[in-house]
């Protein structure tokens, strides 16, 4: 018995060892798995009745077979072989498909699953292969500015832990770079990490760029084999600094030109179209043939007319290269004749002028006592009201500040003058005098009556305006008066008498003593007219009444009469 058994063993050893030469298995089977993932690899043979066990393999580059799992078809245990690669990641099922887990690059075999039974071995090869994605590729070792005109290398494009290894392009604003001679030299490597077996790939760029690569942005692509095909992942944009010469030159005033006027301070300032732009320059001023060096900007500090002119800057190792511009310095002169505070006296003449200089076309206006005038003053003779404060003010439109103004105080004195006017009352009781005062400074008034009467209100007086006003009293006079007004100020005393006669009042009020007597007689002479008509009315209405009352009696004797004779008849 135990012979037949080790002749069993001894036959089923030879199998194992020349299976694919008895009986060759199924055709090439391949299984793509992704890194780190777990490879499953069915093993694609029926299940014999007669199975005893079956087995897992995986053959070495010169042939010769590693075993790594075995399952008994009785015992349904699993056995793995002690291979240290594998320790801890096989899992043979039931069915006998064999998992891997943690797929690594060195997973990459061909293994076989074999059955086997007493007189037989069947074998279904799988071929397995790993592939892992690369990292984004990323722009390395930019270069920090690319200048016109000449071959540089612009960066490295580098993609890491790729299997198998992939092709990195270049691209210039979404369009692919080719090899150029001169202008685009591409050298493209690859490097194994002998540990992780994963890929390392580098591709250089040398560039030369033009005025038209300004802003452009340059990105790379790795292609690569994942397990379901080929697969593009793109790095981030690049933009690069590009330096390139100096072709013009222009210069600029601070504050705007068209607006500087004397006292600004001006800045120049030289500015040229290059990358970098250049940091000095030559400035040339009006009448200075030798430039002066300075940085992009030259400030002029107080200016004056005299700095209208031409200015000019220039690069300084190319003097050719020249930017200009012309600069107005704008000014404004006022001059008022006269100015200050003037006094002159009444009915004098005073030409007044106010003379302007200005760099173009000024406005003037005329303001008295902060009312505009609609036009400039003259005076031939003057008056009280002319007297004011007056501004001649002037500027230029087009330049905001450049203003001036001059001023005259102008005072009109005179001597006072007096005019006295009289008026009656109506009711002729009493008399207002008026006494009218011009003169400046403001005179004073003083009243004095010689002779009797009342004096009723010798107070009231009216605004003073322009140079006049007056003064006013009532008075009832009993005789003849007079009335003198007295107006002074720091020139002269001015007065002024009126004679009031009390004879016009006296006959007013004799004529109407009369007029009342008059009306009171008139009054009593109706009354009397009125009583008499009212006596011989009532006397006349007593008679009357009698002959009614005779001539009622007559006929009630009649008819009495009238009866009785009607009795006798019957």
């Amino acid at each position: 018995m135990a012979s037949k058994a080790a002749s069993s063993c001894r036959l089923v050893f030879c199998l194992l060892i020349s299976a694919a030469v008895l009986r060759p298995g199924l055709g090439w089977y391949t299984v793509n798995s992704a890194y780190g993932d777990t490879i499953v690899m069915p093993c694609r043979l029926s299940v014999p009745q007669n199975l005893m066990f079956g087995k897992w393999k995986y053959e070495k580059p010169d042939g010769s077979p590693v075993f790594i799992a075995f399952r008994s078809s009785t015992k349904k245990s699993v056995q793995y072989d002690d291979v240290p690669e594998y320790k801890d990641r096989l899992n043979l099922s039931e069915n006998y498909t064999l998992s891997i887990s943690n797929a690594k690059i060195s997973d990459e075999k061909r293994f076989v699953c074999m059955l086997v039974t007493e007189d037989n071995v069947f074998e279904a090869p799988t071929v397995v292969k790993v592939f892992k994605q690369p990292s984004k590729p990323e722009i390395v070792s930019k270069a920090p500015f690319l200048e016109t005109e000449q071959l540089k290398k612009l960066g490295e494009c580098v993609s890491k832990d790729s299997y198998p290894d992939g092709n990195i392009t270049w691209y210039r604003n979404g369009k692919v770079l080719q090899p150029l001679e001169g202008a685009v030299v591409i050298i493209f490597k690859k490097q194994m990490d002998p540990v992780t077996q994963l890929y390392i790939m580098t591709s250089s760029l040398e560039y030369k760029t033009t005025k038209a690569d300004i802003q452009m942005p340059f990105t790379c692509s790795v292609t690569y084999y994942g397990p379901s095909g080929q697969k593009t992942v793109y790095s981030e944009q690049a933009v690069f600094d590009i330096y390139y010469p100096t072709e013009q030159v222009t210069i600029q005033v601070l504050p705007s030109k068209n607006a500087i006027k004397e006292g600004d301070n001006i800045t120049l300032k030289c500015l040229g179209n290059g990358n970098p732009p250049p940091e000095e320059f030559l400035f040339y001023l009006p009448g200075q043939p030798e430039g002066i060096r300075s940085s992009n900007t030259y400030t002029l500090a107080d200016v004056r007319r005299n700095a209208t002119g031409d200015y000019k800057c220039s690069l300084i190792d190319k003097k050719s290269m020249i930017a200009s511009t012309a600069i107005t310095v704008h000014y404004l002169d006022l001059s008022l004749n006269p100015s200050g505070e003037v006094t002159k006296q009444i009915g004098d003449a005073l030409p007044v002028s106010c003379t302007i200089s200005a760099s173009r076309n000024a406005t003037v206006v005329w303001m008295k006592d902060n009312i505009r005038l609609r036009s400039s003053p003259s005076f031939s003779s003057l008056h009280y009201q002319d007297a004011g404060n007056y501004v001649c003010e002037t500027a230029l439109q087009e330049v905001e500040g450049l203003k001036k103004r001059e001023s005259l105080t102008l005072i009109v004195e005179g001597k006072p003058q007096i005019k006295m006017t009289k008026k009656t009352d109506p009711s002729g009781l009493s008399k207002t005098i008026i006494c009218h005062v011009e003169g400046f400074p403001k005179p004073a008034i003083q009243w004095t009556i010689t002779g009797s009467g009342s004096v009723i209100n010798q107070t009231e007086e009216s605004p003073y305006i322009n140079g006049r006003y007056y003064s006013k009293i009532i008075i009832s006079p009993e005789e003849n008066v007079t009335l003198t007004c007295t107006a002074e100020n720091q020139l002269e005393r001015t007065v002024n008498s009126l004679n009031v006669s009390a004879n016009e009042n006296k006959e007013k009020v004799n004529d109407q003593a009369k007029l009342i007597v008059g009306i009171v007689v008139g009054l009593l002479l109706a009354a009397l007219v009125a009583g008499v008509v009212y006596w011989l009315y009532m006397k006349k209405s007593k008679t009357a009444s009698k002959h009614v009352n005779k001539d009622l009696g007559n006929l009630e004797e009649n008819k009495k009469l009238e009866e009785n004779n009607h009795k006798t008849e019957a």
